[in-house]
């Protein structure tokens, strides 16, 4: 950042009125003392900084002042006519208005990238086709990286791009194993198990059970990822049905939560409870060490509704004591075994 971006940021961001010269020359390190001397001068010329008459000046050229009272509403003008100036010389889908009600600092990090993007707009326009974020990214501004990792989505919010650019989110894809007998069927079932550990237990009898696929839901990654189901296993005129298994602790039934609303909106059915796994773990002495998870009522309320009177007194005492049920409660002779023998229905 030059030395008057990064003097002028810092004099819109500290909280007190005044500044010590000592201050503002640890900020500007490491330029010269002429260089700084002569940013102060036109500071104190254009307003901005106005010296406090009781603690004197320097008794070196250029006599600059010890201590400095700092006139925010000057430099806010600056910054706002230097946003006004950069407006009438922008591509006119970009919307700089955010930029008047932010710090100075956020407007001269961001206008670099915005230059870039001005220089984009005006040689190809707003694009016609969609493209993945990478690619997007690194056709605005040479970096794939800078809208996923960069905040660039938040700077393409700001000024109004967004939803202009066409910009496909790039997921993580959905992992799972296929059974090539459970393609048959004219329902096809999924089972989606939370851990790895349930994941790698159940793979071993995927070809016994009369499930399409076995889906390591990774915690939260498969709430989004499942969207991708029908792209990773085409199927033509498929119809689905989907089964989860998850800990019993307040996260594991928001992660099923979620789950269910998204499998619902896409495939127009819920993403039922694998209730033989689940009764199963209920059988057992619940474990410690979930005292800090947050509850969501309204997840917990749905997840409920599915067990009986005295599973929910189990679950809710089990819950309000922070101890939960993890899937690996069960051997993988267990697991095995109830997922062969259940007769799944739909």
């Amino acid at each position: 950042m030059e030395l008057n971006s990064k003097i002028r940021s810092h004099l819109q961001a500290i909280k007190n009125k005044k500044v010590s010269l000592e201050e503002l020359e640890a900020i500007a390190q490491p330029c010269t003392y002429e260089d700084f001397s002569r940013l102060i001068l036109e500071l104190e010329t254009a307003g901005i900084l106005q010296m406090v008459q009781r603690s004197g000046r320097t008794i070196k050229p250029p006599f600059l002042a010890y201590q400095y009272s700092v006139q925010k509403n000057h430099v806010m003008q600056d910054t706002h006519k230097d946003i006004h100036r950069a407006r009438l010389q922008l591509h006119p889908a970009i919307n700089l208005d955010a930029y008047y009600s932010l710090k100075s600092s956020i407007w001269e990090k961001d206008r670099p990238f915005i230059e870039r993007i001005d220089s984009y707009l005006k040689k190809n326009m707003l694009p016609s086709t969609p493209a993945p974020e990478p690619e997007r990214s690194f056709e605005l501004v040479a970096d794939e990286k800078w809208i996923t990792e960069k905040q660039g989505k938040e700077l393409l919010t700001r000024i109004g791009l967004w939803d202009k650019l066409l910009i496909l989110p790039v997921d993580d894809p959905l992992m799972f194993a296929v059974n090539p007998y459970g393609l048959a069927g004219a329902v096809h079932k999924h089972l989606i198990v939370e851990n790895k550990t349930t994941y790698q237990a159940l793979l071993q009898v995927l070809p016994d059970v009369p499930f399409a696929t076995l889906i390591f839901g990774g915690g939260y990654r498969v709430t989004k990822s499942i969207e991708l189901l029908p792209m990773q296993l085409p199927l033509r005129d498929a119809a689905h049905a989907f089964y989860y298994f998850g800990d019993i602790d307040k996260e594991g039934i928001h992660i099923w939560h979620l789950l269910n609303e998204r499998v619902l909106a896409l495939f127009g059915k819920p993403a039922n409870l694998a209730l033989p796994f689940y009764r199963a773990c209920l059988s057992r002495k619940s474990s410690s060490g979930k005292e800090n998870q947050r509850e969501s009522e309204q997840a917990l309320q749905v997840f409920l509704s599915h067990f009986t009177e005295e599973e929910r007194r189990i679950i809710n005492r089990s819950l309000a004591a922070g101890s939960y049920f993890p899937q690996e409660i069960l051997s993988t002779h267990e697991l095995c075994t109830i997922w062969r023998h259940t007769a799944w229905m739909t």
